[in-house]
């Protein structure tokens, strides 16, 4: 049996940047932290030659091709496993539409533990790249690419992606106090909206590939992220709420799917009792909200919010990783 274990990721300004329609002709910059929950994916030799899946529903079939889940048939195809194993994953959040960037991380944690299986060693950036390639070659999920390294790498970074496909990882430095201040002025709250990302990507690329508007306001939001790594380098914090809120305005003002009048209402009794700046997690409409708040307004955010369920998290330094092998 082998283990996996991959984290999931919280992304603070540039999202939107990392999809080909804005990063193909600018290129694109986003800030961005892997965190301490997790999804894990399990391979186990089967007794006889079949394939057993199971996650929030169990397949066993007799072929590659008979996988229901897109992802598993598309890895186990692009590994070269064609059957004998059972392939099982668990996650600490709800693994749809919560905007961790679940799907990514179980992409990467699925082919780490493949590879493994097979004796082959592959870096955080290969991972992530041939997640990628699963993902949004393979199963043409309208998605981009920040995911992906957040989940191999680990750590937080500022991401730059390239027009030709390259993606480069920098992780910020800063003093350990300064994390630590950040850390601990984050508050996270599940809306219990699940939503379809897909869709919303959809329509954000569309949005961007058609509007020069559009393009500027993503280039804006590329701006405030350099901003935040300057910001972090030199260990001042005062700005990161304001660009977090700049961030979501900006954001919001890319399609109209990204919020809704709960979300918005949300925002608003968040920044009404001391809350600097905020966003939804992930592609927008629903799942996780983060806010950075002074210490001494945490209590008051929270009772504004009480009817929502506050998730501690904090940051992750490693990327996928290997747990257990026997």
């Amino acid at each position: 049996m082998i283990i996996s274990r991959t984290p999931l990721r919280m992304s603070f300004v540039g999202g939107g940047s990392d999809l080909p329609a804005f990063y193909r002709e600018q290129e694109g910059a986003v800030v961005s932290t892997a965190i301490d929950k997790y999804v894990y994916v399990t391979i186990n030799p089967k007794f006889d030659q079949r394939i057993r899946v199971s996650y929030s529903r169990t397949e066993e079939v007799a072929s590659v091709d008979r996988v229901r889940h897109p992802l598993v048939r598309a890895s186990l195809k692009e590994v070269g496993i064609t059957g004998g194993v059972e392939i099982t994953s668990i996650a600490d959040i709800p693994s749809r539409g919560t905007g961790l960037g679940s799907s990514s991380s179980f992409t990467v944690g699925l082919l780490h533990v493949l590879h493994v299986y097979k004796g082959e060693y592959r870096s955080a950036e290969q991972l992530a790249r041939e997640s990628c390639v699963i993902e949004i070659e393979r199963c043409g999920e309208p998605i981009g690419k920040q995911d992906q390294y957040a989940a191999a790498f680990g750590g937080f970074n500022f991401m730059r992606f390239l027009p030709d496909e390259t993606v480069v990882v920098e992780p910020i430095v800063c003093r350990r106090e300064t994390m630590e201040r950040l850390q601990g002025s984050l508050l996270t709250f599940y809306t219990g909206i699940t939503r379809s990302a897909g869709n919303i990507l959809r329509e954000k690329q569309r949005a961007i590939a058609a509007s020069k508007r559009k393009q500027q306001v993503v280039s804006e939001m590329v701006k405030l992220a350099h901003a935040l790594r300057k910001e972090l380098q030199n260990n001042r914090l005062d700005a990161f709420g304001e660009l977090l809120h700049e961030n979501w305005l900006l954001k919001k003002s890319v399609s109209e799917g990204i919020s809704n009048p709960r979300v918005d209402h949300w925002y608003e009794l968040a920044r009404r009792n001391g809350a600097l700046g905020g966003k939804l997690l992930g592609a927008g409409a629903g799942g996780f909200m983060v806010f950075y708040v002074p210490r001494d307004k945490h209590e008051a955010v929270r009772r504004a919010l009480h009817n929502l369920r506050e998730v501690p998290m904090r940051f992750e330094p490693l990327g996928s990783r290997i747990i257990f092998v026997h």
